[in-house]
């Protein structure tokens, strides 16, 4: 049996950066470009090509030379000959003789010897001729070939994040996919006697598995890919099973929740301590301070606690975090504000406090107030929350209209993962 005396307490940053020390970014996998949004790039982009690859026009118009707008009489408007047109999407190769112009469309090559567009609204016609009515600077509306890529740039780094216009930028580079980091598989593992399974009649004591449920969500939401495993009663055989089938996924994490207190029927820890190697028990946080980390047969497992708001919190606070890494993530930090409390806080036990909190912009700046009751069993509690007010450890009392920094929840995935 782990002996709690073996394992200090630890401050979150240290528990966090013990995770993070076991996990590394995946290895690399090519998916299609769609299919890499929100992905983390796994190698230098270099274009093949120019883009645009041809002169081209900015704006409908006619294309001219230059020098035959400056060789007209003094006083005179240029008048030019219309010889053709060049709509987009079409190329012309016959040059531009002299006095001549071509009606041309926004994106069509600019024509040999043509080097200025005249947009229609600076011109009249009259027949077949063109009469410019202002003065055009040489060059106007003419894009370069290579203007906004040239070929051999390194147009993507390696590490970069993919947003839509990365993924645009794949697309006119001709690239239907990209090389990303793999999205790491999570197996997820509600363990208790007292948890029932969905679809299953509720026995005398037991309660549904919300937390296999919320859990799996917020591994989609991080970019993971979660596998949810059936409950583990409250024997040691059955859980080792379970294990067993995680790791024969095989899984990059393992996420459990339950069975990591210091109880008789909590057994989570203590087959991670006999079977693998336990890093760490204990947190200074409230909710979450029991959570054991550690190694299974060389996988990262993360045991949170049974109740399903610590385990919703202390997934934020080291799982997500982890995943983000593996991923390829610089930065797994969430956004913080600060807020002022509508309500007086008193604590006295030196933990971390992160109190669910619901957020109100006034004219002052925003507002927190607490959800109700903050107990860790109050689910409901996490469902009408926007995010946690992180109170101090050193922290015994904050009056009402104290400033607060609240880590604010991560907007779900729209295509949910």
């Amino acid at each position: 049996m782990a002996d709690r005396e073996a394992y200090p307490i630890l401050s979150v940053e240290e528990a966090r950066e013990r995770i993070l020390g076991y996990v590394s970014p995946l290895e690399s996998e090519r998916v299609p470009i769609l299919q890499a949004l929100g992905r983390i790039l796994a190698e230098d982009v270099v274009s093949e090509m120019d883009i645009p690859p041809l002169p081209n026009s900015a704006m409908d118009g006619y294309a001219v030379r230059f020098a035959d707008l400056e060789s007209q009489p003094t006083g005179e408007p240029p008048r030019l000959r219309i010889v053709g047109e060049v709509p987009a999407g079409r190329v012309r190769r016959e040059p531009l003789g002299q006095g001549e112009a071509v009606r041309i469309m926004t994106g069509a090559p600019i024509p040999p010897g043509a080097d200025t567009v005249i947009r229609f609204e600076d011109a009249a016609v009259e027949g077949e001729w063109l009469l410019v009515k202002r003065r055009i600077s040489q060059g106007r509306d003419v894009r370069a070939a290579g203007e906004d890529v040239r070929a051999g740039q390194r147009v993507l780094a390696r590490g970069t994040l993919l947003r839509p216009q990365e993924i645009g930028m794949l697309a006119a580079l001709g690239r239907a996919e990209a090389a990303v980091v793999r999205r790491p598989k999570v197996a997820v593992l509600s363990t208790g006697d007292e948890v029932a399974p969905l679809g299953a009649a509720l026995k005398p004591g037991q309660i549904r598995d919300s937390n296999s449920y919320s859990l799996a969500a917020a591994v989609l939401e991080a970019g993971g890919l979660p596998h949810v495993l059936e409950v583990a009663p409250d024997e040691e055989s059955a859980l080792v099973a379970r294990l067993r089938q995680a790791l024969g996924l095989p899984a990059d994490l393992i996420l459990t929740s339950g069975g990591v207190s210091a109880g008789d029927f909590d057994l989570t820890k203590q087959v991670l301590a006999a079977q693998g190697r336990l890093d760490f028990w204990w947190v200074n946080m409230r909710p979450g301070r029991p959570m054991a980390f550690g190694l299974l047969g060389g996988v990262p497992l993360l045991a949170l606690p049974g109740n399903p708001v610590s385990a919703m919190i202390a997934f934020l606070l080291f799982g997500r975090p982890a995943i983000r890494k593996m991923l390829g993530y610089s930065t797994w930090e969430l956004p913080t504000l600060n807020a002022r409390l509508r309500e007086a806080i008193s604590r006295k036990d030196g933990r971390r406090h992160y109190l669910r909190v619901r957020l109100r912009s006034t004219e002052e700046g925003w507002e927190a107030s607490l959800t109700g009751d903050q107990g860790s069993g109050i689910l409901s509690s996490m469902v009408q929350a926007d995010g946690l007010a992180i109170i101090p450890e050193d922290c015994d009392h904050l009056a009402a209209g104290s400033s607060v920094s609240v880590l604010l929840f991560p907007p779900p995935p729209v295509l949910g993962g």
